[in-house]
Order: C-alpha cells, then sequence, then structure tokens
C-alpha cells in the first residue's frame, strides 16, 4: 500500500496503560441484579452512602433484571429481522464489538448482540444455516419501525463505505503476520465510526481499568439518557447529551464507583460544552484535520492523554491511521517488527517510532490493520491458533526471557 498519500507525519504519542489492551476471554454476561439508586439529575436523590464492595459501588439505574423481558424476546423470535447487506468476512460481530472500541454492546444470544446507535435500539447476528453461509449480518429494531433511517444510521457507525477485504488484501501482501490472523479470521474485524461524544466518555472511563469496571462506569453514564428498552435482562439508554451529563456531580460518580475518573469527566463537559459551537460540533469538526492536529486538540480535555486521544481519534473521528500505543502494542512490535528492542523500557520516543512503523508499513488504514494485530493477540483468539504455532511461539517466549535475564545478570 503507497504512503505517499498519507494524512501529516504523527507527533510522539504514548500512554503505557489501557483497559482497551487488557482484555481477556470473558464469557457471555450473565445478567445482574443491580439495585435501583436513581442517580440520574432527572430524578434527584439523597446520594447513597459511599460502599467498599466493587460489585455495589457501582449502583445505578441501570438495573439488571434477573429475568428476561419476556415481550423483547417474543417479538425477537416473531422475527422481523432486517438484512444489512455486510458478509461474515465484511464484519464478524465477535471481531468487532467486543473487542474493546466499545463498551456498550451486550451478548443477547449465541451469536447476537444487542446495543445502542445514537436514538436506534437494535439487536445483530449472522445468518445461520445452509441457505446464507456468507453469514450476513441481520438487525432487529426493538424501539422503531423505521428500517431505511436504523440502516443508514448503522452504516455510518460500522463504516460500510470501506471495503474490508479490499484492505486486508493490501495487509496481506504488506506483512506476513496480517496474512497469518487474516487467514484464521477470514476477515471480518471493522474499525467503527463511532459517536464522538460518545466515544470520548468511553475511554475517559477506560483509563487504568478493567473491562468490567468500565462496562459498569459507561452504563451508569448512559443511564443518564432516556430509557430505550430491555432486551435479555439488560436496559439500554441512548447515550444521554452534554446538557444532560452537566448535571451529574462529581459526587455522584464517585459515589457510583468511578475514582479519579468522576473529576476528569465532570471537567470534560464543561470543556466540552465552552468548545466553539458547543461540544457537538466541536468534535465533529475534528474528523477533518490532520491527526496530528486533532491529538493535540483532544488532549486540550481534562483527563485525556495521549493514548486516549488516538483511541478516540481511531474508533470515531476518522482518523484511519491513529496508533494507539501502549505496552500491549509495544510487545507486538518488538515481537514482529523490531525484536532488537525486545526488553526495552517504552518511551515516548518510541511510541512514536511504533506508530511510524505501522504507518510505513499499512499505509493510511494503519489503525485498521494494528487493530486486527491486536484483536489476534488476545486470549480467546489464540485460542484458535494451531497447536504447532502456539509451541513455537512458546519457544521463541522462553528463549527472549533466557536472554533477557542472561542480559540483566551481565
Amino acid at each position: 500500500m503507497s504512503t505517499s498519500t498519507l494524512p501529516k507525519r504523527t507527533s510522539p504519542f504514548c500512554a503505557v496503560m489501557s483497559q482497551r489492551r487488557r482484555l481477556k476471554t470473558t464469557p457471555p454476561p450473565t445478567p445482574v441484579n443491580f439495585s435501583i439508586t436513581p442517580l440520574s439529575p432527572l430524578h434527584p436523590t439523597t446520594p447513597p452512602k459511599e460502599e467498599s464492595s466493587s460489585s455495589t459501588s457501582f449502583r445505578s439505574r441501570t438495573q439488571r433484571s434477573l429475568t428476561p423481558s419476556l415481550l423483547d424476546l417474543a417479538a425477537l423470535d416473531d422475527g422481523d429481522w432486517h438484512t444489512l447487506g455486510l458478509s461474515r468476512s465484511e464484519l464478524s460481530l465477535l471481531h468487532t464489538l467486543p473487542t474493546g472500541q466499545t463498551f456498550r454492546w451486550r451478548r443477547t444470544g449465541p451469536s447476537q448482540f444487542t446495543g445502542v446507535v445514537g436514538p436506534y435500539l437494535l439487536s445483530l447476528k449472522h445468518a445461520d444455516g445452509d441457505d446464507d453461509p456468507s453469514g450476513r449480518i441481520h438487525f432487529f429494531l426493538h424501539n422503531s419501525s423505521d428500517a431505511a433511517s436504523t440502516r443508514a444510521a448503522l452504516s455510518d457507525y460500522l463504516n460500510v463505505e470501506i471495503s474490508l477485504t479490499a484492505l486486508w488484501r493490501g495487509f496481506s501482501a504488506a506483512d506476513p503476520r496480517f496474512d497469518e490472523i487474516a487467514r484464521r479470521f477470514d476477515g471480518g474485524a471493522r474499525v467503527l465510526r463511532q459517536d464522538p461524544v460518545e466515544c470520548v466518555f468511553q475511554f475517559l472511563c477506560s483509563s487504568n481499568n478493567n473491562i468490567a469496571r468500565i462496562e459498569k462506569m459507561v452504563g451508569v453514564l448512559s443511564s443518564f439518557g432516556e430509557h430505550l428498552g430491555t432486551v435479555g435482562g439488560f436496559h439500554f439508554h441512548e447515550f444521554p447529551t452534554l446538557e444532560r451529563l452537566s448535571a451529574v456531580t462529581e459526587q455522584q460518580l464517585r459515589e457510583a464507583g468511578f475514582g479519579y475518573r468522576a473529576k476528569y469527566i465532570v471537567g470534560a463537559v464543561k470543556a466540552l460544552q465552552a468548545k466553539p459551537g458547543g461540544g457537538v460540533e466541536w468534535l465533529a469538526s475534528l474528523r477533518s484535520l490532520d491527526l496530528h492536529d486533532v491529538l493535540d486538540a483532544l488532549c486540550s480535555l481534562p483527563g485525556v492523554g495521549p493514548k486516549v486521544a488516538a483511541c478516540i481519534a481511531l474508533f470515531s473521528l476518522d482518523q484511519h491511521h491513529a496508533i494507539p500505543v501502549d505496552t500491549h502494542v509495544w510487545q507486538i512490535a518488538t515481537r514482529y517488527f523490531i525484536p532488537e528492542l525486545s526488553g526495552t523500557q517504552l518511551t515516548p520516543k518510541l511510541c512514536a517510532r511504533v506508530a511510524d512503523i505501522f504507518i510505513a508499513r499499512f499505509g493510511k488504514y494503519a489503525g485498521w490493520a494494528q487493530n486486527v494485530l491486536f484483536i489476534g493477540d488476545l486470549p480467546s483468539q489464540k485460542a484458535l491458533l494451531p497447536a504447532q504455532l502456539l509451541a513455537n511461539k512458546k519457544s521463541k517466549s522462553a528463549k527472549r526471557k533466557r536472554s533477557n535475564r542472561k542480559f540483566k545478570l551481565e
């Protein structure tokens, strides 16, 4: 892939820790019953007392019922599903939705995910059976009968105008490691185009955090928006506007278990509202800027560092060559691209070098390629590797560890 049309060279950016890079294999979430404590400014009450247990510190309006909604399940069984037209090779739900780009989708069936896109509550699933071996995506409307508008919003959210097959063909030709993963995946790991406001606050929650707590925090924030419905025992809300979020206090968020992130979230709301034209317009305007300027702009928000800024840029602002560099990506880079630096401590200068390596190798959609390499390194995906390949990787890893120990002793 040619690099002659690349956007402006990125400036050094790096952050060492990120939840997106510490994802672990988890079974489909089992609905958990949280007692209802109305934190929403729409229903002000006396704030609850702080609790020490991490499982109870997220008590909020986002109650998960132990009994799935019979109405929702009946509607799904009736089967008014619409075909989106994307095959599994163009969109794999399992390789896209639960891999750290977003934290608002819930697995509500063996091959089904339910979530919110704008004002629409919908479920997605792959077609099964011999009638459709390509596994095309179908969507089900839970709170609307306007299939055309929902299809348009979903198509934008899924970046459907970008051909994953064409991209992967170029990536595979450029890098043998990518080609290996591509053959195992058979396509489908797509980068989303999320609402920028929603993306900003999701990744503010991700800082130095784990997947379960991020989902709970994002669920608390979402609960300040309009309730759209219940599917599989999970309550879903439209993501709140900045106006609604502005009524949420730091104290409320701390009592909901946000810790130091509460200050950043409240500060980011105020900072966005103060931007020229308002936060929504300001964030949307970043889509037309060079990556360097986008990262600088995002880092002006409280709690947003270079790594979080790169995630927001890649997953919502059309900055397809943004590379969120952290320790996990650093390990991938030293394992496959710059092995001579294996065991070296990650620095801002080396972060910039890693980003440049990805861009030089994969071109203006380098962020999409890096996302696939990351997903391919997840424990849930390693289980699909051939046994011989796993043995070879373990052998190489053991050799590197022995080499590192020898270096330290000398």
